[in-house]
Order: structure tokens, then sequence, then C-alpha cells
């Protein structure tokens, strides 16, 4: 119920009017009065709040909300990281100009939400994380679930947020959410700094009341400006591109973020450059002569090989992690240089990059325009090369997912019928694991699903709550994947009940392989070994190397109030998409593969630390191939 406050009305001469609001109902209103634009387009920026509630945020800004219920809407998810990942799936099919507010209680609750906040900033997606927090007073002695610090009085566990948030802030006065606000909504948008933004709040605090000037609250709209490069930067990249014999484009997920498919699509149509796709960037440019799939360590052998002989790579909106660079032994030309597109400086100067430090639509554009004065354009040549790569890689795909006598269906060939079962408007959704590296080898996005491949932080558990995001961001338009191992299903199914609770229809494509398997294969290939990554029970010798243990994920899908189906050919699965496709409820397909069969590798390096030391010889001799292709095929590039 509503609380009668008195506002005080400014007269000539006097003081701004105020009105008199605790912490927490000043938070709310603040929020929902903040707008986004970009292009035109308004959106709110906090679409709405997710939370569970226990001491700590129930009596404070749980009371807030309900008071606000017929303006703010708010969803509850079934747990805290999950919220997180929810809010992370909407910012990125927004395009990071919308996000949802995050509440949890104190202590555990709290600290739930920091492997989302990792997830978030890692992936430079915009979420607001309000975690409670101890009593700022301290009259009450240690209180349930407090940090005591034995040199630090003031630490509590929230301060856990800290380093994998953008902005951090503790509010222990009300009108400290007068700086506190804007500047973490400065934050979330900025695209160059957006990430986690945390503003931890005591419990005290919460109910506190201030008088709150009333312009506080006006609605804002907010213009996320696209930021032109520097004519300097322009010169010099256009310059070195204009030199190139074989060039290539990475082209990331800041190519996304800022409505730059078209502009990317111009470029390299228009100096026939091809273009090669990190996880965040995959499907935002579809070409069937340039496009080389996926680049580095989940990527095509097509796009690995262009990358290793490339004199000029033009890096676009991506931040060069090791998957996308094979950790640094990808591009071998011995004269190989970069250009640095994107609008944080630190990722527009990796790998001795010559840095272009603006928004990619603006960058790309402009770029264009100083390149058609040099009259560079990439050679015949050079496109035959492309051309006969690019065939070679996709008849390798074509053998790779054949059946093959006494197996089940593959991985590969479960993803080829959702590919092919997929429309324009769609999404996929996957994260860690085998899914989204197979996923960012195989998947057409050309007449098919959008993708959403979290691995910048490759975080278990965050399928599931990310498709919801997704689907809160598209309620009317499309089907929304997900493609899970049964590992990552365990992590989290819980929002499934979520998805029923709310209709929110997602169709969730359960891969049952019996373990850990992308990770198993990555030991088997480092080591020579196996152990502690399959779902076994414990043996006769002690370790986990029995039977496969039977998990009934049918009927744990059932249980959350999903449709369930059990497929064991591609013929049923099929089937299966499309009664998926013609209920409104969520669905669960739990598809039967053959559990070691991965798709065809593209070949390039990936440095794990392996033992330089062991009583095994089969780890001595898997560890030294590891160690011999360091010295062989890492590179400093300044």
């Amino acid at each position: 119920m509503s609380t009668a406050v008195t506002t005080t009305v400014a007269r000539a001469g006097s003081a701004p009017a105020t009105i008199p609001l605790t912490t927490s109902q000043a938070l709310v209103r603040y929020l929902k009065a903040q707008l986004s634009e970009r292009d035109g387009v308004v959106r709110p920026i906090i679409a709405g709040f997710f939370g569970i509630f226990g001491h700590g945020n129930l009596c404070g800004l749980g009371d807030a909300l309900d008071e606000e219920r017929a303006h703010v809407r708010f969803y509850q998810p079934k747990n805290e990281q999950s919220m997180v990942h929810a809010a992370i799936g909407y910012a990125k099919a927004t395009d990071r100009m919308s996000t949802f507010a995050c509440t949890a209680s104190i202590g555990p609750g709290s600290t739930n939400m920091i492997t989302g906040a990792a997830t978030a900033t890692v992936n430079r997606l915009p979420v607001l994380l309000l975690p409670s927090d101890t009593f700022a007073n301290r009259r009450q002695g240690p209180v349930l679930q407090q940090l005591e610090h034995p040199t630090e009085a003031d630490v509590s566990v929230s301060d856990c947020f800290r380093p994998v948030s953008r902005f951090f802030d503790r509010i222990t006065r009300p009108e400290q959410l007068l700086t506190a606000l804007p500047e973490a909504v400065r934050v979330l948008l900025d695209p160059a700094e957006t990430g986690a933004v945390t503003i931890s709040l005591p419990q005290d605090v919460q109910g506190e009341i201030y008088e709150f000037p009333l312009a506080f609250f006006e609605e804002r709209t907010w213009t996320v400006s696209r930021r032109p490069p520097a004519e300097e930067e322009l010169a010099a990249a256009a310059e070195l591109i204009a030199r190139a014999q074989r060039p290539l484009i990475i082209a990331g997920g800041g190519v996304r973020y800022s409505g730059a498919a078209a502009e990317l699509a111009s470029f390299a149509r228009g100096f026939r450059v091809p273009v090669a796709e990190t996880s965040a960037g995959k499907g935002i440019f579809q070409d069937e002569e340039l496009l080389l799939g996926g680049i580095g360590v989940n990527g095509t052998r097509a796009a690995n090989a262009i990358a290793h002989d490339a004199d000029v790579v033009i890096c676009v909106g991506t931040r060069l992690t090791d998957f996308t660079t094979g950790s640094h032994s990808l591009f071998q030309n011995p004269t190989v240089r970069f250009v640095g597109v994107n609008v944080t400086s630190r990722d527009a100067q990796k790998l001795a990059a010559l840095p272009v430090l603006a928004d990619a639509k603006v960058a790309l554009a402009a770029l264009e325009q100083r390149l058609r004065q040099h009259g560079w354009i990439v050679s015949e040549g050079f496109l035959r090369e492309i051309a006969a790569v690019r065939e070679s890689w996709q008849r390798a795909v074509a053998e790779d997912v054949r059946p093959r006598d006494g197996e089940r269906m593959s991985q590969g060939q479960v993803l080829r019928v959702l590919n092919e079962a997929s429309r324009p408007g769609d999404w996929v959704v996957a994260a860690a694991g085998s899914p989204p590296g197979d996923l960012l080898k195989l998947w057409d996005c050309a007449s098919s699903a959008a993708a959403h491949l979290e691995f910048g932080y490759s975080c278990m558990g965050h399928e599931i709550p990310a498709a919801l995001g997704i689907r809160l961001a598209n309620r009317e338009r499309g089907e929304v994947y997900v493609v899970v191992g049964d590992g990552g299903y365990l992590m989290n199914p819980s929002e499934l009940l979520t998805a029923a609770q709310e209709r929110l229809k997602i169709t969730v494509l359960l891969v049952m392989n019996g373990g850990f398997q992308s990770i198993h294969t990555l030991q088997q290939a480092a080591l020579g070994t196996s152990f502690g990554n399959e779902f076994r029970a414990r043996g006769q010798d002690g370790s986990l190397s029995g039977q496969f243990v039977s998990v009934d994920y049918a009927a744990n899908a059932r249980s959350f109030g999903c449709n369930a189906i059990e497929v064991d050919s591609v013929e049923a699965l099929s089937e299966a998409l499309a009664v998926a496709r013609e209920d409104d409820r969520p669905t669960v397909i739990v598809a039967n593969v053959e559990p070691k069969r991965g798709v065809l590798s593209g070949g390039a390096f990936w440095d794990v630390g392996v033992p330089e030391q062991s009583e095994r010889a089969v780890v001595r001799e898997h560890a030294s191939n590891v160690i011999d292709r360091r010295g062989r095929e890492q590179r400093f590039y300044g």
C-alpha cells in the first residue's frame, strides 16, 4: 500500500521543490524515469526488476517495488545468478540500450550474483545489480551473514563485487543517490565502459528518508552518441590497409552492438575483403563468397587458413581473446599488421594495432570512404584462394557429419537439423562447453536464427536464463532455442519454472552425452588421461570409473511445467522441433547423442597449463606436445 507523502512546493526565489522518500522509493522512481536514445529509437534503460527477497531487501527495496507495481514490472527468478544472466540476455537482444535491475538479500543471496556480474563485465553487457548490505549504523553488533574482517571494519561481502563491476558504490546515506545513480546510468550506457554496475544497499539505509529534489525524478533521455574517428587515425589505418594483399576482417560483438552490419557488408563487399566472426559477432555478416565463419580455437579451417597468412588484419569491435587469436599463434605472416576499430582504447591497441578509436558504424563508413580514394581492392587471385578454402571446409564438414554405422546421431548432426528448422527472427543461445564452439563453426545465420554465443566468460548455467531475457525482449517474435549439454543443464535448470510461470516460450535442446565432455576432450588432448569429467558411478578401484549414471531429464523438465520430448534420431528431432514450434509452452527436447564424437576441429592452437613433470609417460608425451607448440607457434606482435 502506498505511503502518503508531503511534497514541498518551491516558490519564487526559494529552495527547489522536494519530496520526502526513502532511499528505496527514490531509487525505483529515478530508474523508471530514465530512457536511452540512439538513432531516434527510445527505450527504458531499466526494463524491469528481477529479485529474490530476504532480510536486507524485503522491507526496503521490496516494499518500494510493491508500491510501484502498476508502473514497474517485477519478475521472480529462482536463482540469484540466473537473474543476472537473464538481464544479460535482454541487454544483448536490445544492443545494450536496455537492461534489467537485479536485487538480492544480504549475504549468499547477493554474492550468488557475482558470477553473473563477471559474465556481464567480461562480455561488455550492461546489468544493474542491487545487492543488500549489512547495517550502516552498526548498532546491532555482528548481524546474520555479516563478514567480520580483522583489519577493515567497513568491508562486507558486497565488496566482492568490486573487481567484477565496471562501477561500484555503497549507499550509506540516502542523498548519495543523487550522484551515484546518474553515474551508474552513465556507465551502463557508455559502450566503452559498460558491464556490471553495482549499487550496494545497506538494509537500514534502504528505509531511511530524505527530502529529494523533485527535479531528480523528471524523465530524462540519455542519448548514446556515436564517437567519430580522429582524422589522423583514419589516415594511418587507410594507408596501411591500402597496401594489403591478403587482408582479413575480424568482426566482433562491437559490430552488432553498434548496429554496423550494413556498414560492414558494404566495406567487405566493396573491397572484396573476407570476414571471420568471433563468438559475440556470430551472424552479423552474411555473404556466400566472403564469409569464412568463426575464427580461432572454435573457428573454421577456412578462417584460420586465411588468418595464418594475412598481412593486414582489421579487427572491428573485438577484444581479441586467446580463443580468437589462438593464444597469439594464429597469425603467422612475418610482417602481419593490425588495425583496431573499437570504442575502447585498450582493445583498439591490442597486438600493437593502429587504433581507430570510434564507433564501428561510423568508423567503417569513414574507412570505406578513405580507401576509395586509394583505389584499392583485393586481387582476383586472393578471391580464388578464399573460394578454395571455403569449399574445402564445406566438404570436410559434410563428410564429418555423415552418419556412422553403429553410432548414435552426433552433436554436429543435431545442430544441422536445428539450423534447418530455425527461421529468421529466431534466436539460438549457447554458453560454455562444446555447443558455442560447434555453433560458431557450423551455424548458418543467413536464413536462420540469430546467435547469442556467450563465450567471453564461458559460463555454464548461463544458457536457460539468458534465453528468458532474450524472450522478454522479443515476446512475439520467433523461437528462442537453447543448446546445452547435460553438464550445463544440471548447473541451472531452475529457470524452466520461471519460463512456465511467465509463459515465456523457449525450446531447450538438451544434448545428452554423459558428462562434461568438452573439457574431457581437452583433458585427453592435453594429457592423454581421463579423470573426473564423466557422470560415472564409483568403480571398484575407488575412482569415478564405473557405469554411467542415469538421469531422467525429460521427467525433470516436466516437473517444472514444461513439455518434454526425448529423441534418438535426426528424424525424431526434426519432428520434435516442429511440435515445439506449435506449442505455446516451454519445451525441452532431450537428444541422445554419441557421447565422444565431436565436431571437426579448426586446427588452431590453444594454450593451457600442462605439467612440466609427471610420473606417467602418457602425460609427459602429451604435455610436451603442448609445450612444443608454444615454442613454435606463439608470437609477440608488439
